[in-house]
């Protein structure tokens, strides 16, 4: 066998070397079937499609060299060869890059002979500024005076906004050339510093390089540059702050004595000299400008203590004169106080209290106490020790905590006819109470959904929005058109306060629904409606996020029908997420049901929590507190007979519902006892045809072997008869050729005989 075989293979190689064409044949048909195994069956094939190459951002005719491919690297090299530069990093498919595109451009348009305007996409990810640049947020802008930098800009990418702080940046000082430019300066409602430097030995003096660095730092860390600085170089104009010495910073504060930079305890350094201003700086007025995400900057300012936010329509680019007014008043309303930098106490509460022969407001310190009898036992210890003859402020310890600290102001009660609430001026009136008010400015443009929120009305004005926000209080009062702001300060500021509690609610309804059976009460309506002295009303409080609330909307609609005819009751539910009420009408969990009986308001009665919510409840609960008008008895027990009729027709229906319930449920639970008798003997019918079904399975599978045995004998017989089948067929054929040789070397004899 393995001689026939070899002499089959050697026969096989003889072929192919006559006829190369079979072996690339055979070659080339391996190749075609190996690649299409190996494609077939090699790793998954990545069917995400590729990033499509970006495209300009801005658009060509405006002045921003769009480096849309991340080359962070061209970008380094232009921000070194400009003066100013404005790094603009975006995403293309970020809103807000797309919403910032727009602001920028237009700055851009205004300040391209001044700027450089860069843009950089930093979302390529082939780009080098997706791998060096790790921002979590877009848009970034970043701006650099030469080599300093970067100043990131947080504050809202408006034009004006953005427009005004590069300006800052590239002038971060203001040259003060007579004594007019230095009082305009040092009177403007920011504070202001002053640098005085003599240019005669150098160009540019060393201390007014670093004083230079102070202003870029300062706006580095401020944002809203609350701090402005400026330089001085006529020692005449000097002399106007008391500046003689070169390289001298002064600091203008108007409610404190004013501060020169003190050179012989700390180095003239950019960090010592901004560190330095924010230590000492007065803060009056401040801005907040939220930026439009998710921020905790308002509430973080709103719990220092109470605030007055005012809404005004602000421009940074141009002079805003009720500005300038109101910081006046903040002016006056902190001067006076001998407080260093404008910082009060933080109190823990307050209370409004009398005294013999004065009125006073007693202020609690952290960790002091806020009861009222102890607080009273306070001022009368403060009393006996300062008797009050005017209005005036002082401090108390606590004889049985040394360590609780107390704060009192006090003035005198006067007749009726001779009581003001205060004096007409508001100069220093911080020092005369403790509820020390915080000045705070929004732009009106940019936060009117505020605005409206706290009570501002729908269509933006003109005019200015102010209101004193409370946190702590949980109030908050708007200020009329009539009154002045010093008036609004000054009533908000007397211990009686005269102002009234602003409540949020919903809009009026332009078109009053009269076929509702539950009436809808808001902040407007609620006392008109709940306080209805010919009426009694059913008021369910309720809120959109109360699921329970929910459930119990159809009892009170089944509950509405049957009074429907009834021009004595009423049943209302107020929303009081959406609804502020008076302190007196809260409820602590949600929901509560309250009755207000006709002629008797005052005796209101609660639902009782341990009873269940259902229809002959409530009907119950309004029958039992339910009152007539006087004079009215005749007719009362007629609508109590009434009444009851309908209680008893309700209850009759319910047990009549109830058996008709219990009959459904008896027919369907005969029916699920039949399907399951059903089903069980369904199981065993299937069982046991299953273990009949594998016992022939095992049966077949022992034959299937059997056969399997056998047809492998005979094809290992048939594969001997076939290998002897061949033999023999070979030695014929070489029989014959032997045969046929044999005849003709027999013919080749006879021929030569």
């Amino acid at each position: 066998m393995l001689r026939r075989a070899r002499v089959e293979l050697r026969q096989a190689a003889d072929q192919m070397a006559r006829r190369p064409e079979l072996c690339c044949g055979a070659i080339a048909l391996t190749c075609a079937l190996i690649l299409p195994i190996t494609f077939t069956c090699g790793p998954v094939k990545n069917v995400v499609a590729a990033a499509r190459t970006p495209v300009r951002f801005f658009p060509e005719e405006v002045p921003v060299v769009d480096l849309f491919l991340g080359q962070l690297d061209e970008a380094d090299q232009l921000r070194e060869d400009a003066d100013v530069s404005v790094m603009f990093y975006y995403a293309p498919w970020c809103a807000h890059s797309i919403t910032a595109q727009q602001h920028v451009q237009r700055v851009a348009l205004r300040l391209a002979q001044q700027v450089q305007f860069i843009a950089v996409n930093c979302w390529w990810h082939h780009g080098k500024c997706r791998k060096k640049k790790n921002f979590f947020q877009y848009p970034i802008i970043h701006l650099y005076y030469r080599s300093f930098g970067p100043i990131e800009y947080r504050a809202p990418v408006h034009s004006e906004y953005l427009e005004s702080f590069i300006q800052r940046v590239s002038h971060p000082l203001t040259y003060l050339p007579t004594q007019k430019a230095l009082h305009t300066f040092l009177n403007h409602y920011q504070q202001g510093v002053v640098g005085y430097f003599e240019f005669n030995s150098s160009p540019q003096p060393a201390g007014y390089l670093v004083f230079l660095i102070s202003a870029l730092t300062a706006l580095k860390r401020d944002h809203q540059g609350a701090v402005r600085f400026a330089v001085v170089t006529n020692q005449a104009v000097a002399e106007g702050v008391s500046l003689t010495e070169d390289e001298s910073v002064y600091l203008h504060r108007r409610l404190n004595s004013s501060l020169v930079f003190p050179r012989a305890h700390r180095n003239l350094t950019a960090e010592a000299v901004c560190d330095w201003v924010y230590e000492n700086r007065e803060s009056v007025v401040n801005w907040i400008q939220p930026m439009g995400a998710k921020s905790y900057l308002l509430e973080a300012e709103l719990l220092k203590g109470p605030a007055l936010l005012t809404f005004l329509s602000h421009s940074p680019l141009q002079t805003n004169q009720l500005l300038t007014q109101v910081s006046e008043v903040a002016l006056r309303y902190h001067s006076g106080c001998g407080s260093e930098g404008g910082v009060s106490t933080v109190w823990r509460c307050c209370r409004s209290l009398q005294g013999r022969a004065s009125v006073c407001e007693l202020c609690s310190g952290p960790s002091g106490i806020c009861s009222v009898q102890e607080l009273q036992a306070v001022l009368d210890l403060y009393l006996r020790h300062v008797p009050v003859s005017s209005a005036s402020c002082g401090h108390v310890q606590n004889s049985y905590s040394p360590y609780s600290r107390y704060s009192a102001c006090c003035r005198p009660l006067k007749p009726p006819e001779q009581r003001r609430l205060l004096d007409e001026s508001i100069t220093g009136l911080q020092c005369r109470t403790n509820k020390t008010l915080r000045f705070y400015l929004l732009d009106s443009e940019l936060n009117w959904h505020l605005a409206r929120r706290l009570g501002a009305p729908a269509a933006h004005s003109a005019l200015p929005f102010i209101t004193i926000i409370n946190l702590r209080d949980e109030t908050h009062y708007l200020l009329n058109d009539t009154d002045s702001l010093e008036r609004f300060i000054q009533n908000f500021s007397v211990p009686f306060s005269p102002l009234h509690r602003h409540l949020i609610g919903q809009e009026k309804q332009q078109h009053h629904r009269s076929q509702s059976l539950i009436q809808e009460v808001t902040s407007h309506s609620f006392l008109n409606t709940v306080m209805d002295s010919q009426r009694d009303v059913l008021l369910l409080y309720y809120s959109s996020w109360c699921g329970f609330c929910t459930v119990l909307n159809h009892m009170f609609l089944r509950l509405a029908r049957l009074f429907q005819g009834n021009s004595g009751v009423t049943v209302a539910r107020v929303n009081v997420a959406l609804n502020d009420l008076p302190w007196e009408f809260m409820v602590d969990h949600l929901p509560s049901i309250l009755f207000f009986p006709r002629h008797r308001k005052q005796m209101s009665v609660k639902f009782p929590e341990n009873t269940r919510v259902t229809l002959p409840n409530l009907l119950r609960f309004v029958l039992q507190h339910a009152s007539h008008a006087p004079g009215a008895e005749s007719g009362g027990g007629v609508g109590s007979k009434s009444l009851l009729e309908a209680e008893l027709q309700v209850l009759q229906q319910e047990v009549s519902s109830l058996q008709r319930a219990r009959e459904h449920l008896s027919h369907q639970l005969a029916v699920l006892w039949r399907e399951n008798r059903h089903l069980v003997l369904q199981t065993h019918v299937l069982e046991s045809q299953n273990a009949e079904l594998q016992a022939q399975s095992g049966r077949l599978e022992t034959l299937y072997r059997e056969k399997a045995r056998q047809l492998s004998d005979t094809v290992q017989r048939l594969q001997e008869l076939a290998d002897a089948s061949e033999e023999l067929l070979k030695e014929n054929s070489l029989l014959k050729v032997l045969l046929n040789a044999l005849r003709d070397k027999d013919r080749d004899a006879q021929t030569d005989r």
